[in-house]
């Protein structure tokens, strides 16, 4: 069973364990028979915690850490009670109702449905890391549903309160005052203020954010390498209506009135020369080339690499081509809407010294409005080709989910991920290939003497040479990069001594999102723009641990470096060298990637499901003696 469905199996069974005791409960105050089968079906469920973490645990701490340390404690001691108070007399009156069961039996049986229910909100709400703040509320809560229940299931006669002189404090106003403390004082603690900055154990930054090379210096150069051109582009930013293939209509965020926007190209060691203006985007545009190790000042990061285009406003972006593959480019500004309603475009690169493919397709793969689309075509592409001649297909997955493709007639090669070619990769046939969410694959096959057919999510979209009808390919069993292609020499691997090691667990829980409360998409258990900045020193081997503990999957995206996957779930690659700019971090998966420090400037490092950045799943890495934009709050999403 894998780790995500440990996880959520682990939910369910803290659900059921809270019920089974809360119905015991509730039979009992009520005197109806069956609470000692509820109770033992809630003893059962019990074990099952125990047995479910102690599983999970050797997945890995992030997984257990807040019902080891608390939840599983409060559950333990409060069956211990009930056993004690409740279950002598339950066990004495196996088939008699419950009449006769003490109040604080009662209460017991209730207190553990309470502890159950507690451990799951910690859990589902308070996400990871467990703070004080929470267990203090936690334990606070608990405290006080019991004297609450309590005060409840006794009878008048006997409490305190009823005996206690005039004038004095009821035991309900002491139970309501102490909850009141506790809780202002666990609230406030809640959302203090992380520490600034994580130095993922190296030497701290030696000069604060304020200090150092402004980002904005850190521009490209304005000649092309050697036998190189230069590339002059000028896209413009409007809102356009827009039809399909098929006739629907889409109302659009496009450049230049187009979906995609224009298909930008260049050969290796060209200049790129663009010119971004804004037409009438209210919220503003940047670019962003996704997956290019542009200069940093390049990067189109509004609040963080330059200032947000404005309606009416345009900027210069000049870089050198130096890296031949697919690559995409796209708003950076409310990109969660923005990119969705079609700012984005494709940047390829090709090789200047390379035989080029007798057919090279780019398929940007794009959903509107529900409807999923090829460019602009919500239908089947057709394609021609020679028999025997190179076929190469260039797949973007340019939403915020993964899609999952694969290629029928014939046998082929995936030569490149997102735009980095594998090393010696061999045939394939009859596999499915999963691409998330803002990654490039790069397939190639020679073209047979039959039709070819590419499918995205089990339908085609793509006929090369011909053929008709449905091609089934949705029980095709689904290609591990990891293992895949022929190793490589690599600059460093597991067994590194790395300068920096950050650990990024990603969950979901209470915390603050631009200034505001929410439930959100959170890093270490905090949310943009309060998670502390990441600083590395040019040179650094760094190395990052990126776990999730949550229910969804966060395809992971650096910009500015290309990382090199190390190992999945503790398991270390055993193909070709796999370097990615963005990698899919599903359910209860833990991966180790690394990277050299070698492009000085201040980086967004996010979850690429762009709703998840905006929800608070998105820091900063910046280089130490790197000053960030005057004013900057861990910006880059445009918020």
């Amino acid at each position: 069973m894998s780790t995500g469905q440990l996880v959520l199996l682990d939910h369910v069974v803290a659900v059921l364990t809270a019920a089974l005791w809360l119905a015991a409960g509730v039979l009992a105050a009520s005197s109806r028979p069956r609470v000692l089968v509820a109770a033992l079906a809630g003893a059962l469920a019990v074990a099952g915690r125990l047995a479910l973490v102690a599983v999970l645990a050797d997945r890995g701490w992030w997984f257990v850490q807040e019902k080891v340390l608390l939840g599983l404690p409060l559950l333990v001691v409060a069956t211990a009670a009930a056993a004690v108070l409740a279950g002598p007399r339950l066990v004495a009156r196996p088939g008699a109702d419950a009449g006769g069961l003490p109040p604080a039996g009662v209460v017991s049986l209730l207190a553990v449905g309470y502890a159950a229910l507690a451990g799951f909100v910690v859990t589902f709400v308070g996400g990871y890391p467990l703070t004080w703040s929470a267990g203090l509320l936690t334990v606070a809560g608990v405290g006080g549903a019991v004297l609450l229940t309590a005060q409840l299931v006794t009878p008048r006669a006997t409490t305190p309160a009823q005996a206690a002189p005039g004038g004095k404090v009821t035991r309900r106003q002491l139970v309501t005052a102490a909850v009141s403390i506790t809780g202002v004082y666990g609230l406030a603690l809640l959302f203090v203020r992380a520490p600034s900055a994580d130095a993922g154990g190296g030497a701290a930054a030696v000069e604060p954010p304020t200090r150092g090379t402004p980002v904005t210096g850190l521009r490209g150069p304005s000649t092309p390498a050697v036998g190189g051109a230069v590339r002059p582009y000028t896209v413009t930013a409007r809102t356009a209506t827009v039809a399909l293939a098929s006739g629907q209509e889409i109302d659009a965020w496009t450049f230049d009135g187009a979906l995609p926007g224009p298909p930008l190209t260049a050969v290796q060691g060209d200049l790129l020369d663009v010119t971004l203006r804004n037409e009438d985007i209210d919220d503003g545009v940047t670019l962003h080339w996704h997956g290019y190790d542009v200069p940093c000042g390049e990067d189109g990061a509004p609040g963080t690499t330059q200032a947000v285009v404005a309606a009416g406003d345009e900027f210069r972006y000049r870089f050198r081509a130096d890296q031949a593959g697919t690559f995409w480019y796209h708003t950076h500004q409310v990109s969660h809407v923005g990119v969705r309603r079609g700012l984005y475009g494709t940047l390829v690169v090709t090789p200047r010294e390379a035989e080029a493919a007798a057919v090279d397709l780019v398929l940007p793969v794009h959903t509107f409005d529900g409807v999923v689309a090829i460019g602009d075509d919500d239908g089947v592409l057709e394609q021609a080709a020679d028999e025997g001649a190179t076929v190469r297909l260039r797949l973007l997955n340019t939403d915020s989910e993964p899609h999952r493709f694969a290629l029928a007639g014939t046998v082929f090669r995936l030569a490149a991920v997102d735009g980095r070619d594998l090393n010696e990769p061999g045939e394939l046939s009859e596999r499915a290939l999963r691409l998330p969410a803002g990654g490039r694959y790069d397939l190639v096959f020679t073209m047979p003497a039959g039709p070819v057919a590419l499918t995205v999510d089990g339908e085609v979209r793509l006929r090369v040479g011909g053929g008709d009808g449905d091609v089934a390919t949705g029980e095709w069993p689904e290609l591990d990069l990891l293992g895949y292609g022929e190793p490589g020499d690599v600059p460093f691997d597991l067994d590194t001594a790395y300068d920096r090691h950050f650990t990024m667990v990603l969950d979901r829980g209470v915390a603050m999102v631009d200034g505001r409360p929410a439930f959100a998409q959170t890093v270490n258990g905090r949310g943009h723009p309060s998670i502390p900045e990441q600083v590395v020193a040019d040179g650094d081997l760094v190395r990052f641990t990126v776990v999730n503990r949550g229910l969804e999957t966060h395809p992971w995206h650096l910009h500015g470096h290309g990382v090199l996957v190390l190992a999945r779930d503790g398991r270390p690659t055993t193909g070709s060298p796999l370097w990615v700019d963005t990698f899919d971090v599903r359910p209860g998966e833990v991966w180790e990637v690394a990277f050299e420090a070698a492009n000085p400037g201040v980086w967004m490092n996010h979850c690429h499901n762009l709703p998840h950045a905006d929800q608070g799943m998105m820091l900063r890495l910046r280089y130490d003696g790197v000053s960030e934009l005057p004013g900057a709050q861990g910006g880059g999403h445009g918020h």
